[in-house]
């Protein structure tokens, strides 16, 4: 065994249901089955990484385990037609990093389906920077703007602005031209959020409970939510006539409570947003509209590159909102 078959990785075991995290130096031949193998480059951490690391909601069905639901890097070895040695890929979802050891290595081996080629004016780091939640913000949008939405209709909400899909949605937002109001329980970050593009800054609190009757005073053409539970209640409420809310998190609560009635009588649109089984097409689309339409000076703004070794401390502060912007893993430090 020489030195170019093994790799550094970030191991989870689980002993009596206590989940711990180790680096260790891993044998190649120790990856799961795959056609595509891959040296990465950078990882991330998402909110569903911090449950990961956490063992929480019982993502992770068999241990030891690699973490990661997003990487980027270069193919060192190929079994399909798709791709070749030094291919950039990136990839995010398809349950990769919870059923399939994922990206908190410096290899992993992948059916090639889930890989998308990485767009040659992106860097691997910025790949990264995006991630699965900037993937999602862009998704999101998309889906507003294939139900009609147009920056001329009024203003558009983003909520958990401060974190990963909120500040990536909102940069993309202001770019695309919309007045952007973002939704923050951090207003001291204010400031960043509107060097990102937000007119308004409104406190989380205002949205954070169910709205007493079914529909509010209009007040926004569409919205991106990445809180879920009672935000995503209150927006409904009060979206404007034919308005649509892009609901794509749930860190504020799963239970969703309203009434038909806003549907009815405003036409307004729920819109659910799921990045880890989105078809190659819409993917290819979306990191293709990433790399022309968010500025990489705001996507910079937002990103904070750590070594491995620093996962374990970060998991938990991202599951407790502590986070502001992109958290990227530089695997090879």
């Amino acid at each position: 065994m020489t030195d170019q078959a093994t790799f550094n990785a970030l191991v989870l075991d689980q002993t009596d249901d206590k989940v711990t995290a180790s680096i260790k130096r891993l044998d190649e031949a120790a990856l799961p089955d795959g056609d595509v193998t891959v040296d990465i480059a950078y990882s991330t951490l998402n909110y569903k990484d911090g449950m990961v690391l956490g063992g929480i909601g019982r993502l992770v069905r068999d241990y030891p385990h690699i973490p990661g639901i997003d990487f980027a890097g270069v193919v060192s070895s190929s079994d399909s037609p798709d791709y070749s040695v030094g291919d950039p890929v990136v990839l995010t979802g398809w349950r990769v990093g919870e059923i399939h050891w994922g990206g908190y290595a410096q290899k992993a081996r992948v059916q090639s389906q889930w890989l998308t080629p990485l767009p040659a004016d992106l860097s691997a780091q910025h790949a990264m920077a995006i991630g699965t939640a900037g993937f999602t913000a862009m998704l999101a949008v998309m889906a507003l703007e294939h139900a009609g939405l147009t920056p001329d209709q009024g203003q558009v909400l983003v909520t958990g602005a401060n974190g990963g899909v909120g500040g990536v949605a909102v940069s993309i937002l202001a770019k695309l031209g919309y007045d952007v109001a973002a939704s923050t329980g951090r207003p001291e970050h204010g400031d960043h959020l509107r060097a990102l593009g937000a007119s308004e800054i409104i406190d989380r609190a205002e949205l954070a409970t169910v709205p007493e009757r079914p529909m509010l005073k209009e007040r926004w053409a569409g919205a991106v939510d990445a809180v879920g539970g009672a935000t995503l209640s209150s927006i409904i409420a009060q979206l404007k006539y034919g308005g649509s809310v892009a609901a794509c998190g749930l860190a504020g609560g799963s239970k969703l409570e309203s009434t038909n009635i806003p549907f009815l009588l405003r036409g307004v649109n729920l819109l659910g947003i799921d990045s880890v089984m989105c078809p190659a097409g819409r993917r290819l689309e979306a990191w293709a509209r990433l790399a022309r339409e968010l500025p990489r000076e705001k996507l910079e703004s937002l990103t904070e590159i750590v070594p491995l070794a620093a996962l374990p401390e970060l998991g938990p502060k991202i599951l407790k909102g502590e986070i502001r912007g992109r958290i990227v893993v530089d695997v090879n430090r």
